[in-house]
């Protein structure tokens, strides 16, 4: 099994109910094609680093007017370590291929994600649900 997919796939199972608001909140924004991680919807596309040991999956992706985005839920984690790769590395994806990527989070989790986001030296508006 993979690293990364472990810390995430046993987080995801807490906070399944947060994703499918957040995919809602997004339906009503007009993001079209909603892929999320989590059951009930399409997975999104997972990248695994080449030599086999660590998977990563966006929470959601979606397209709003031919643009695509990867939105990632902000909440506390027992990992800090493994999250902070996984947001550098979709940060470094989407500004690779022209993407956008956001984050989401709610009330009570506002300070883990921002110190997250500055220990990573990212400056994201977070889209607080």
């Amino acid at each position: 099994m993979y690293i990364v997919d472990i810390m995430i796939h046993t987080e995801k199972k807490d906070n399944v109910a947060f994703i499918k608001e957040s995919v809602n909140y997004l339906e009503n924004l007009g993001f079209e094609n909603i892929k999320a991680d989590a059951e009930g919807f399409e997975p999104p596309k997972s990248y695994i680093k080449q030599n086999g040991e660590v998977k990563i999956t966006p929470d959601i992706t979606a397209t709003r007017r031919t643009k695509k985005y990867y939105f990632e839920i902000g909440l506390k984690s027992d990992k800090p370590r493994l999250l902070k790769s996984k947001w550098r590395f979709l940060d470094v994806l989407s500004r690779m291929n022209d993407h956008k990527f956001r984050i989401i989070t709610t009330r009570g989790h506002y300070k883990f994600t921002n110190d997250v986001l500055n220990d990573l030296n990212l400056h994201k508006t977070l889209i607080k649900l």
